[in-house]
């Protein structure tokens, strides 16, 4: 009973980070190096946020990670294939363009290049001629029709 007492007091005293037990704090050049790898990784809770600006628990944890890789010395482009191979393309916010990405990547200039190519011939196609005019009704066929007639008389009534 004593000893969960002691240990909540520890806790409420912030003497324990969790995520960061055991691990050896980092110099303030690599401590920004973390930071600025962990915004470029995504967060597996949150939609399009990185791990450095997640709140979530699960962030932390890897950002620790990250934090771990560097303290091990290992470079930038190891620690993005560490969270690759464990979580795919996905994990990174902003993929790499090569394969199948490339496409995706290709994509949005290929549709602003055609869509522009199609407004440019529809601007430049000339107009079409005009339709032939219809020939007159003779106003000797519009007077039998007992129709009009009823019109016009009622007109001018």
């Amino acid at each position: 009973m004593i000893l969960a007492l002691l240990a909540s007091l520890a806790l409420a005293q912030g003497d324990y980070a969790p995520g960061r037990a055991g691990t050896d704090p980092l110099d303030a050049e690599r401590e920004a190096r973390v930071q600025r790898l962990g915004k470029q990784i995504r967060c597996p809770v949150c939609q399009g946020v990185s791990i450095a600006d997640s709140p979530s628990s699960m962030a932390r944890a890897q950002l620790d990670k990250v934090r771990e890789l560097v303290a091990a010395g290992r470079s930038d482009e190891e620690i993005y294939q560490y969270f690759v191979a464990r979580y795919g393309e996905w994990a990174l916010l902003s993929p790499s363009k090569q394969g199948v990405t490339s496409v995706l990547w290709l994509a949005p200039v290929l549709l602003i290049l055609l869509g522009t190519l199609f407004i440019w011939l529809q601007v430049r196609k000339k107009p079409a001629a005009p339709p032939a005019a219809e020939p007159a009704v003779s106003t000797a066929a519009a007077e039998e029709d007992p129709y009009l007639a009823a019109v016009r008389k009622d007109l001018q009534q």
